[in-house]
């Protein structure tokens, strides 16, 4: 296993580019792929390989796909086929959104998935109880799994959003490309989450009609496929930079990212401005400038809604000048590693005082010490304790290569901006 060595932030004015928004290119991919007719993508130059994997997948489904510079063009179903083996690999979007698509399209399918994937929780409830007939074949409900369906022709299903929303957002996407409409009921904890948003966005802007009240989202079906659609850059990716402005004093212009967006990490760049940091944004960019910023007080923040960012401030914390809580973290258990003991394992070994209490993590400042960053295989606790080194040096990062989930030459960016 390789290992990565953080050295200190040395380009305190820098701009940076990231990958294309994985959030809303994957949703953009299923209902490019699920309508007739082509479709072009646009602001697709670089993306990593959970967006392969999904892409991997659609190509085993008879689907065409040509890359050109940042454009992607989709070729639509016309070719679908109705037997497949898929491997969606680690990526959370593809194994949730496939699944869903294809169990309301009906026919025979096998998805395999990494050994990450293989030990996250997935709901099929809403399927089996709509007659889809799944065979486990290592353990009930979570892949490698063998399915077959006659397709599904409810009008009406409910979802629990308490472990993930991804699979509430895959029945959206396939009322949006399924030929009838679908009126979802949410339940769980999550009902008013953003990445829900972020697909009905999606979906409007691919022409399907949306509407909601309260906790019911009601989808009628996509007419033609969008010509056109334009992948924002992943505002996820961009805030490990954006957190610099806070951390070390920067500067920092991000390419591309915009307030109107769409994405909810844009959450942390609010905090982020209650610190002192200036937020401008320029036909370039979000510059974030906290140049004059100073020392700041520690986080006490809901992280519900934007939960990969977690990590993000969990790394900042030690050198606030106070306590910080974060808040409603505990479905942060069930993504690509428990995120909650990888925060506690690393700032412990880092020094600095933390405990779990309940749904919180409660970070004391300190002064960090050298340390290892075990990453269990997990791309967001690479890039958000590589903060840690940038600011004060003596990090070792494990396994720097899980970030090519995500984000693959983000050390290569790294290394530009720790050399005078």
């Amino acid at each position: 296993m390789s290992v990565y060595e953080v050295a200190q932030l040395r380009k305190k004015t820098f701009t940076v580019s990231v990958p294309a928004s994985k959030s809303i290119l994957n949703r953009a991919l299923p209902l490019a792929a699920f309508t007739d007719g082509e479709t072009v993508l646009t602001g697709c130059g670089n993306f990593g390989q959970d967006t392969r994997d999904l892409l991997g997948c659609l190509s085993s489904l008879g689907i065409e796909t040509e890359q050109d510079g940042d454009r992607l063009r989709v070729f639509g179903r016309k070719n679908f086929r109705k037997s497949a083996a898929l491997d969606v690999g680690s990526a959370g979007t593809a194994a949730r959104f496939l699944t869903a698509v294809l169990a309301f399209s009906g026919g025979e399918y096998e998805l395999t998935a990494s050994e990450q994937m293989k030990k996250r929780p997935m709901d099929f409830l809403p399927l089996t109880q709509s007659g889809v007939a799944f065979e486990f074949l290592q353990q009930g409900e979570h892949f490698p799994f063998r399915m077959k369906s006659r397709g599904i022709a409810a009008g009406e299903m409910t979802v629990n959003t308490d472990v993930s929303t991804q699979f509430a957002s895959g029945l959206l996407l396939t009322a949006a490309v399924g030929g009838r409409p679908l009126t979802l009921t949410l339940t769980g904890s999550r009902t008013e989450g953003s990445y829900i948003q972020t697909t009905l966005d999606v979906i409007r802007a691919f022409g399907g009609k949306v509407s909601r009240t309260d906790r019911c989202v009601a989808v009628s079906p996509i007419s033609t496929a969008a010509e056109t659609f334009a992948v924002p850059p992943d505002v996820s990716g961009a805030c490990y930079f954006y957190a610099l402005s806070l951390l070390c004093g920067a500067k920092v212009l991000v390419r591309g990212v915009r307030f109107d967006c769409g994405q909810s990490d844009l959450k942390l760049l609010k905090i982020l401005q209650e610190k002192g940091v200036i937020l401008t944004e320029t036909p370039d960019g979000i510059v974030a400038d906290g140049t004059e910023a100073g020392q700041f007080t520690g986080f006490e923040v809901d992280m519900q809604d934007f939960s990969d960012q977690t990590l993000t401030l969990a790394a900042l914390a030690p050198f606030a000048s106070s306590p910080s809580v974060l808040k409603n973290i505990v479905h942060i258990r069930r993504q690509e590693c428990d995120r909650v003991e990888a925060i506690l394992h690393n700032l412990t070994a880092l020094g600095a005082p933390c405990e779990c209490r309940g749904d919180d993590i409660l970070i004391q400042p300190a002064p960090v010490r050298p340390a290892t960053i075990e990453t269990y295989g997990d791309h967001r606790v690479a890039m958000a304790f590589a903060l840690v080194g940038l600011k004060a040096g003596g990090l070792k990062i494990k396994d720097p290569d899980c970030c090519k989930k995500t984000f693959e030459n983000y050390f290569e960016i790294l290394d530009q901006l720790t050399k005078e």
